[in-house]
């Protein structure tokens, strides 16, 4: 699905990423781990068209979409979640997920004036969609609250129904799992789960919860100093001493990091 080929980034003389080359196989949950500052989010954002690449290039199923911006990105279903939740905390969680699909017809005020019909039923197509995201992920309860009053577990959710709403390709997701109490990591866990087996969703995340990870990647890649340091089964990479010295040695210790 992704191919990363000797990826670089450089902020002065910082070597944030520092010739990457790895694969995300179409169905996997890849996992990516490595200590505080190890270059995970800024590989993301890398791929994701946050920042362009100093180096390297970036394949999406065969086709070179290095440099590509976000809403690009968007349009070729690649999508990335947030470690702090980006919702619309104004708006409902069911009229968080009904802004997310592209090109809809109520957008363009001609269509507005003279093909309501057209409009109305798209909206009301997508108001389908947006329930049965709502019940998939268990959000009925709170489907007409302010998405700001949600718990941190739930808005993970919501941002997880807005990438399904979007029909993607691959989704990165950054610590999915931070912040989150046991009872909702599980719940998140199982809708990824779902996602892959049932949907077909791919899915590359980073994650410090090695309990979380294991569950769910396989397989897992260690980067370490901005470069990638090992990759395998769960089992595999815990039992790795460069990984066990450079990460697992340090703790578990989850919070806010300067990836």
């Amino acid at each position: 699905m992704i191919r990363v080929d000797n990826l670089h980034l450089h902020f002065g003389g910082i070597r944030a990423v520092d010739g990457v080359t790895l694969e995300i196989e179409e169905g996997s949950i890849t996992g990516l781990i490595g200590p505080n500052g190890a270059g995970k989010t800024t590989l993301f954002n890398v791929i994701a068209g946050v920042y362009p690449p100093s180096e390297g290039r970036v394949f999406l199923q065969g086709d070179d979409i290095t440099g590509l911006k976000p809403h690009q990105l968007f349009h070729r279903g690649v999508l990335r979640t947030f470690q702090i939740a980006h919702e619309f905390s104004s708006l409902t969680v069911a009229e968080n997920l009904t802004t997310v699909p592209a090109g809809q017809a109520g957008e363009a005020l001609l269509n507005a004036w003279f093909r309501r019909g057209r409009v109305r039923a798209q909206e009301d197509e997508i108001r389908a969609r947006a329930a049965d995201v709502i019940h998939f992920l268990g959000l009925d309860e709170v489907a007409g609250e302010r998405a700001g009053a949600l718990s941190g577990g739930q808005k993970k959710l919501l941002e997880l129904g807005r990438t399904m709403m979007a029909e993607p390709s691959i989704v990165f997701l950054d610590e999915v799992g931070a912040g989150v109490n046991r009872t909702l990591l599980r719940s998140i866990g199982d809708a990824i789960l779902r996602l892959n087996r049932e949907r077909g969703y791919t899915f590359c995340m980073i994650e410090h919860d090695i309990d979380f990870i294991s569950r769910l990647c396989q397989p897992v890649i260690v980067m370490a100093e901005g470069k990638l340091l090992t990759q395998g089964s769960p089992d595999e990479v815990k039992a790795d001493q460069r990984v066990i010295d450079s990460y697992l040695g340090r703790g578990r210790q989850r919070g806010p990091s300067r990836q």
